[in-house]
């Protein structure tokens, strides 16, 4: 199936009440993993490639042409995504390569400044007809840089929409990158708030901190697209140390890697069922 763009996912799951899962690709294990889920879920699914995982490979080109290419190849409907660029050359990098959506990460700058850098960011996207995901207040855990007691204004993050033109915004509520618990507790009421003062999707970075059924209350206050990466990351990892625990003299990557991806599956199809069907 042909890949699709942001919009066209999250705005119908936006007003049905439902959630979207953007699930981040390493390797090309779990971009395999990922929509192979989504095939067996049925429903659609982001695929993100960080900045962070782009300087893991040395490079963007080699890990987003594999991911487009599977992308393409599936039978889910699938965006390609560009997560919590910084670095505006790699955006445009991003784009040209083909890329459904960027999320372009201004939260470190000064409000004036994230308003200034995103607009452009969104005109060089949307003239190329891309979509473009941006950050208002800080979301917890990144490098230690972001603290997580911080929260998103519901009036500066309207007024940073008209002002940016985005199609998306990721929004501080609660949660907090990398957390290896499922603990977090999220303001719902202000999820609510946000949702009725911001005419774009709700995007909830820092997923996998947050339990199963806080997840689906926040979609159902008004949260629309779901990053998970580490949740899934310890699904994956888990699998391998097992596969290797019961066999130390393995040396065939394969054979553990395969169940990994396997066990990644899995829980990728769990999580797009359980989000799917949140506002039914």
């Amino acid at each position: 199936m042909a890949t699709t763009s942001l919009t066209a996912l999250l705005t119908p799951a936006a007003a049905a009440g439902r959630g979207v899962g953007a699930f981040n690709v390493f390797s090309l294990e779990h971009a395999e993993a990922l929509v192979a889920g989504a095939a067996e879920a049925g429903t659609p699914v982001v695929l993100q490639l960080s900045q962070n995982a782009v300087r893991y490979h040395g490079s963007l080109a080699p890990i987003a042409v594999a991911t487009l290419a599977l992308a393409r190849a599936s039978a889910a409907r699938a965006v390609v995504h560009l997560d919590h660029a910084t670095d505006v050359d790699l955006v445009h990098e991003a784009v040209a390569l083909g890329v459904g959506s960027v999320m372009f990460d201004g939260s470190e700058l000064s409000y004036e400044d994230n308003v200034r850098v995103t607009a452009e960011v969104v005109a060089h996207c949307h003239a190329r007809g891309v979509d473009v995901e941006a950050e208002l207040g800080e979301v917890g855990g990144k490098d230690g840089v972001h603290a997580p007691g911080v929260r998103t204004r519901p009036d500066e993050a309207a007024a940073f929409v008209a002002a940016t033109g985005v199609d998306a915004l990721a929004v501080a509520v609660g949660s907090s990158h990398a957390m290896t618990e499922r603990s977090a507790a999220l303001d719902l009421a202000l999820v609510a708030e946000l949702r009725a003062a911001v005419p774009v999707p709700l995007v909830l970075h820092g997923s996998s901190g947050v339990p199963d059924d806080e997840i689906v209350r926040a979609v159902r206050a008004g949260m629309t697209k779901i990053n998970i990466a580490t949740h899934l990351n310890k699904v994956f990892t888990g699998a391998v140390r097992a596969v290797l625990d019961e066999n130390p003299a393995l040396v065939d990557s394969r054979k553990y890697l395969g169940p990994a991806r396997a066990a990644m599956a899995a829980e990728t199809a769990r999580l797009l069922i359980m989000l799917d069907g949140t506002g039914s």
